[in-house]
């Protein structure tokens, strides 16, 4: 039965990558990296540089009274800037992107005499119990931890940590996002010893690290079939995937290999053991 669903899982993401990519977003509410002054969000490049939190220049500090800690170092966020110069060929003028760069600091943890302006937002919800069941069935499990902000699996500690129910909208996002990062963890040289977590020097975007995450999420979307809540949370799958495919050149064969993976990973997590 559970070949069947991961079947049928593989065939819907097939389906939703045939009809576009849907803006990939966090599902997670509360601790991504955000302006102080603002607190509006990093986006692109920039929510991937800095850790949950939030930032602001050294002027900005100072400005608001507060004040950066002697040894403290900023944190690079980088933008585009557009310089205007004259063609040689044409003499017309034409704009230029030019990629600039400054630099922040976590006003919380670096800085002295400023107070947090987030507001967090919460929200109720009731544990899905066939997800749970499933969590609870992973035998050698690493340990997992809830903080806000971010979802990781560390290989070296064993460890995966996820932000907690409350920091989502829909409780099936937070199933969606803790089983794949149960997944990576399927990948320890103590289970399954996949190349994309026991080999070193992986970084990100790279060729190793973008399959392990297409088979990191395949396998969460199965799973989420087999407790039957991929119906909220395919899309936001199929999009997630396409990003790493891109990275990989769109080569429409890695889906069947990554997925055969995934199966491998989603049998171990149920496995008796």
């Amino acid at each position: 039965m559970s070949d069947t669903i991961y079947q049928m899982v593989t065939n819907r993401i097939i389906e939703q990558l045939e009809k576009g990519v849907v803006p990939w977003r966090r599902p997670w509410n509360n601790g991504a990296p955000v302006n102080w002054v603002t607190q509006k969000p990093y986006r692109g490049i920039n929510s991937l540089l800095l850790e949950p939190g939030e930032y602001s220049t050294f002027k900005q500090i100072r400005e608001a009274g507060g004040k950066v800690r002697k040894g403290e170092k900023g944190h690079i966020v980088v933008f585009w800037n557009w310089i205007e110069r004259e063609n040689e060929e044409t003499g017309e003028k034409e704009q230029i992107p030019f990629l600039r760069y400054y630099k922040v600091f976590n006003v919380i943890k670096q800085a002295e005499g400023l107070q947090s302006k987030r507001e967090a937002e919460t929200f109720d919800h009731n544990p899905i119990e066939s997800a749970q069941q499933i969590v609870r069935g992973y035998k050698d499990s690493p340990v997992i931890h809830h903080h806000s902000g971010r979802a990781v699996y560390f290989p070296r500690l064993d460890r995966v940590s996820v932000p907690p129910l409350k920091d989502y909208r829909t409780v099936e996002e937070y199933y969606s996002v803790l089983f794949h990062e149960m997944v990576h963890s399927t990948g320890h040289k103590s289970r399954l010893a996949r190349k994309g977590i026991t080999q070193s020097g992986v970084s990100f975007g790279d060729e190793v690290y973008s399959k392990e995450e297409l088979v990191a999420e395949i396998g969460a979307a199965m799973l989420c079939g087999v407790a039957g809540i991929e119906n909220m949370t395919i899309e936001n799958s199929a999009s997630y995937i396409q990003s790493w495919l891109r990275a990989l050149k769109e080569d429409s064969k890695l889906i069947v290999q990554a997925a055969a993976q995934a199966q491998k990973a989603a049998h171990y997590i149920r496995s008796p053991n």
